[in-house]
C-alpha cells in the first residue's frame, strides 16, 4: 500500500475485501511513523502496543461483517482530548503527566466504530498559537519543508496525515486552528458549525470558540470522519439537537467574494493561486458575486480580545492544587505563582495577563462588553450575505509557511490569523481545501482555499470542495 496517497475510502473498500488486515495497515503507519517522526515531531507519544491491539479487534469485526465506515482505520487525535487512562497535556508542562479519567464524546464515538488511535500529537500549548511552535514540547515540522512551520495549533495533527503517518486526524479550531496548518500542509480540514460536534472532554481554550473536527487527505475522508462524531450530546450545553442538520438546502453554485477584504497582507503569488482556485470554479458553472462583509476588518482585534478573556477565565484552574504541576512553596498565593510560572509558556503566559486585563474592574467596559457588540455585527453581516450566496470564499492564510523563528513579533503571528477567525466569532463551518502551491527556495508549498457556509452547511462544503479537488 502507497501511505502518501491513501485514502480512507480505498482503505475501508481494501480491508472489507480483505486485501489487507487492519494490523497490517496499522504497522504499515507504525512503521511509516517511526521512520519519519524524528524529524517531522507530529507526535508527542505513540501507542503502538494498543494500536496493534486494536487492529486486532477491529479485523474480527470485519470478518463478522459488522464494519462501519471507520472501523480499523489509523487516526491521529489531538493531545487536548481526553482518552480514558491515557497521557493529555495540551502540548503545555503544567499538565504534563495529567492522566484522564474519562473518554471525550469524540473519542467514546470512535471507539464504537473500533477505531484505531495511533497516538496524540503535537499542538501549540492549549491551542494559542498559528505555527505549533508554542508547544511545550518542541516544535512540529511541516513535511513539504521541515525548515517551515506546519501551521497551528494543529500542528501536529495536520503534519501526520500530510506526512503519511495517520490516515486521518483530530484536530480543535479555535481562530483557524484545523483550516491553517491544513493549508500549510496541504491537507484537507473542517470547522464545523459551532454546537455541531460535542465539546465534552476537550480541554477548553476559549469555550464560546473552541470546536472539533477533522483532517483528512482529500474532502471525502474529512466528511467520514465528521460524519462520525457529530450529533447532540446532552453532556455538552452549547451541543446542537439533531434535528438542525435535517432540512439541506440545495446548492445554487453561487460563491461570494468580499474582494474588499482580499488585500489584507496577501503575499501576490498567495492572492494569485487564490484567484487561479475562482476561475476553475466558474468554469464548472458556479456564479461569482462580489459580497461586502464590513464589520470583518475588525474581527482579528475583536478576537485578540474575546479569546484571551476566555482563556484566561478557563485555565484559572490550572493553579498547582487541585491538578497537575504543582510547585511546592510557603503560602498558597506562591503555589499558585510558582506553578503558573513554570508550567505555562510565554504565549499562554500573554494571554491570561490580556484576558485578566480586558475582563477587570473599569476596563471590561472598553474591551471585552465592546468587543462581544461587534461580534455580534459579524455574525450579522454573515448571514446577510447567505441570503443571497451559498457560501463564501476567503484565503485560508494571507502568507505562505514561514520558517522557524520569523514571527518572533506575537502581533506579526496574530496577524496571520485574518481570514480564520471572522468565521470561528461567527460560528459558521468552514473548510480548507488544496489549492494550489507557491514557491519558495525553490519548494513548492501548498495553498488552502476556504469555503465558508451558513450554520448547518457543512454538505455545501463537502460538494463545492469536491468540485475543487477535480478541478486540480
Amino acid at each position: 500500500m502507497d501511505l502518501s496517497t491513501l485514502t480512507i475510502k480505498e482503505a475501508r473498500r481494501a480491508l472489507d475485501v480483505k486485501e489487507y488486515s487492519a494490523l497490517d495497515l496499522t504497522n504499515a503507519y507504525l512503521d511509516a511513523i517511526a521512520g519519519k517522526d524524528k524529524e517531522i515531531h507530529a507526535y508527542l507519544e505513540v501507542w503502538a502496543d494498543s494500536a496493534r491491539e486494536e487492529a486486532k479487534a477491529a479485523d474480527a469485526v470485519i470478518a463478522k461483517g459488522g464494519s462501519q465506515p471507520l472501523t480499523g482505520i489509523p487516526l491521529a487525535i489531538k493531545d487536548n482530548m481526553l482518552i480514558e487512562g491515557r497521557r493529555v497535556s495540551s502540548g503545555s508542562k503544567i499538565l504534563e503527566n495529567y492522566v484522564a479519567s474519562y473518554d471525550a464524546t469524540v473519542i467514546r464515538k470512535l471507539k464504537e466504530q473500533n477505531v484505531v488511535f495511533l497516538g496524540r500529537t503535537n499542538m501549540d500549548e492549549f491551542a494559542l498559537g498559528s505555527s505549533t511552535e508554542n508547544s511545550a514540547y518542541g516544535p512540529t515540522k511541516n513535511p513539504h519543508d521541515t525548515s517551515r512551520v506546519p501551521g497551528g495549533t494543529s500542528g501536529g495533527s495536520t503534519a501526520a496525515v500530510a506526512a503519511g503517518m495517520a490516515l486521518g486526524a483530530l484536530g480543535s479550531d479555535t481562530g483557524g486552528s484545523i483550516r491553517q496548518p491544513s493549508a500549510l500542509c496541504g491537507v484537507v480540514g473542517i470547522k464545523p458549525t459551532y454546537g455541531a460536534v460535542s465539546r465534552f472532554g476537550l480541554i477548553a481554550a476559549a469555550s464560546s470558540l473552541d470546536q472539533i473536527g477533522s483532517i483528512g487527505k482529500t474532502v471525502a475522508d474529512t466528511k467520514v470522519i465528521l460524519d462520525s462524531i457529530q450529533g447532540h450530546d446532552a453532556n455538552d450545553s452549547t451541543s446542537l439537537p439533531d434535528s438542525f442538520f435535517a432540512n439541506k438546502k440545495p446548492v445554487r453554485k453561487v460563491l461570494g467574494v468580499p474582494r474588499a477584504f482580499l488585500g489584507k497582507g496577501m503575499e501576490p503569488d498567495m492572492l494569485a493561486a487564490f484567484e487561479n482556485s475562482l476561475t476553475a470554479l466558474s468554469q464548472k458553472g458556479y456564479t461569482l458575486v462580489d459580497i461586502e462583509l464590513p464589520a470583518l476588518d475588525y474581527a482579528l482585534a475583536v478576537y485578540y480580545i474575546i479569546n484571551p478573556a476566555e482563556v484566561s477565565t478557563n485555565l484559572a484552574r490550572l493553579d498547582g492544587i487541585r491538578y497537575g504541576l504543582s510547585v511546592p512553596a510557603d503560602t498558597i498565593a506562591e503555589v499558585y505563582s510558582k506553578t503558573r510560572a513554570q508550567g505555562f509558556g510565554t504565549e499562554t503566559r500573554r494571554r491570561i495577563l490580556t484576558g485578566t486585563f480586558v475582563l477587570s474592574a473599569g476596563y471590561a467596559d472598553a474591551y471585552y462588553r465592546k468587543a462581544r457588540a461587534v461580534r455580534e455585527l459579524i455574525r450579522a453581516d454573515f448571514a446577510k450575505a447567505f441570503e443571497s450566496v451559498d457560501a463564501i470564499a476567503l484565503p485560508v492564510s494571507p502568507i505562505a509557511p514561514w520558517k522557524f523563528g520569523e514571527k518572533a513579533d506575537p502581533v506579526a503571528m496574530y496577524a496571520a490569523d485574518i481570514f480564520t477567525v471572522p468565521v470561528s466569532l461567527a460560528g459558521v463551518p468552514a473548510i480548507s481545501v488544496p489549492g494550489g502551491t507557491v514557491e519558495r527556495d525553490g519548494k513548492k508549498l501548498p495553498v488552502g482555499f476556504q469555503l465558508i457556509a451558513p450554520h448547518g452547511g457543512e454538505e455545501t462544503l463537502f460538494a463545492i470542495g469536491k468540485d475543487i479537488e477535480n478541478s486540480s
